[in-house]
């Protein structure tokens, strides 16, 4: 498996997939076409059916021009490599065809080809189970966070850091920030408002309404185009980074252990997306916000003391309990039912924790068990229920 860094990416949203993936693409094509006088960009399958509610287009553009530059948009060709798939064309002068390239937004903002895998990334984790995993924090007494830190470089720490402060300024601003979000779904941001209600509440009522607030305020912001922390993913952002918010605030945990729990969220995180997938537009979204509930349960079951068996509990409760989850964004925007999922994972994530407490860790359906059948679900799944706005929900706008 490569570093944990590819599951925390930071950038700007509403989608990894659909605008990290694609603005990082642009990017690469222009640097070995710099002097092209017209560019033209044709988006495949998923990627065109719901790019434009996604910002695909803008990000591409924002790179690309002033060059001039054409989209083309094929939403029913899907490429056999992946469905996200884009084609980029570079003209000269003479108005003739100068390199083409074709290449693929597989999830996280990353990027492949047939001929490329995912960025070419170094696989720095010999053990790529979490039952391999476990084996080990057993045999050596040792955490999930130490073995992420055995086998990450040093720098580790410092990013982690920086992907906590991310996120942190991410609900900050969200908290803040009121108005209508971007498309033409005219939906007003809410956390502001849950917020403001929650702080009236007490007791159980308080902790879950802040956590709703928290989250809402994270997704708001990827809605918006705003800077966050792909958590496995920018659609669902919102999940681990509200969980580890509401503990650092309201449970005290310090910073040092805050970056544990993302350490130990991004090992999981990073399980799944080795033997399966964490693309919306590939295995639904049960590759998203189910992956997110399950990186977010083991980091809160390890700040509340969890065994390792206990975390992998939380974490295999939170994946399974969204299985088959479908991937179906009204109008091909990243808000209904985004938003609210982000809302609802966290809280679920940290009724994980507690039913895992409780538990000694023994239970019958291992987490590798789980992201197997993630996997042969999500590829089970009719097209129309995997980020191409054409079934489910979507279907009813």
């Amino acid at each position: 498996m490569e570093s944990i860094k590819e599951i925390y990416r930071i950038g700007n949203g509403p989608s990894s997939s659909h605008t990290m993936g694609p603005k990082k693409a642009a990017q690469i094509f222009k640097s070995k076409n710099p002097d092209a006088e017209k560019y033209c960009v044709t988006l495949y399958g998923s990627l065109a059916a719901t790019g434009k509610g996604h910002l695909t287009d803008k990000a591409i553009l924002s790179v690309l021009e002033p060059t001039p530059t054409e989209i083309i948009w094929q939403p029913d060709i899907v490429l056999d490599f992946h469905t996200n798939g884009m084609k980029f064309d570079a003209w000269d002068k003479d108005n003739t065809l100068q390199d083409t390239w074709t290449i693929f937004s597989i999830g996280g903002g990353a990027l492949a080809n047939p001929d490329t895998p995912p960025e070419t990334k170094p696989q720095i984790y010999e053990l790529n189970t979490i039952s391999d995993i476990l084996t080990w924090c057993k045999k050596t007494g040792r955490a999930y966070w130490e073995y992420v830190e055995a086998n990450e470089s040093n720098d580790i720490w410092d990013y982690l850091k920086e992907v906590w402060h991310v996120m942190q300024d991410a609900i900050t601003r969200g908290l803040d920030t009121e108005g209508v979000l971007p498309g033409n779904l005219c939906i007003r941001r809410k956390a502001t408002e849950y917020y403001i209600k929650a702080t009236g509440y007490t007791d159980n009522l308080k902790t879950r309404s802040l956590v709703f607030a928290y989250a809402l305020a994270c997704a708001e912001e990827n809605a918006a185009g705003g800077k966050i922390v792909t958590a496995p993913t920018c659609g669902s952002s919102g999940v681990l980074s509200s969980v580890l918010f509401h503990l650092s605030k309201n449970h005290a945990f310090q910073e040092k252990r805050i970056l544990k729990a993302l350490a130990t969220a991004g090992l999981f995180g990073n399980v799944v997306k080795y033997n399966a997938s964490i693309s919306g537009a590939e295995v639904g979204c049960q590759g998203e916000i189910g992956v997110a509930c399950a990186m977010a349960a083991a980091a809160a079951n390890q700040l509340f003391g969890g065994s390792p068996s206990q975390i992998e509990y939380a974490a295999e409760m939170g994946l399974e309990h969204h299985l088959g989850l479908t991937c179906d964004p009204v109008c091909g925007l990243v808000q209904v039912p985004c938003i609210e999922r982000n809302a609802y994972a966290a809280a679920r994530a940290l009724d994980a924790n507690i039913y895992a407490t409780l538990t000694d860790g023994r239970h019958l359906v291992s987490f590798d068990k789980v992201v197997a059948a993630m996997k042969e679900t999500g590829h089970n799944l009719p097209s129309l229920y995997k980020e191409t706005a054409t079934g489910g929900l979507a279907n009813f706008f």
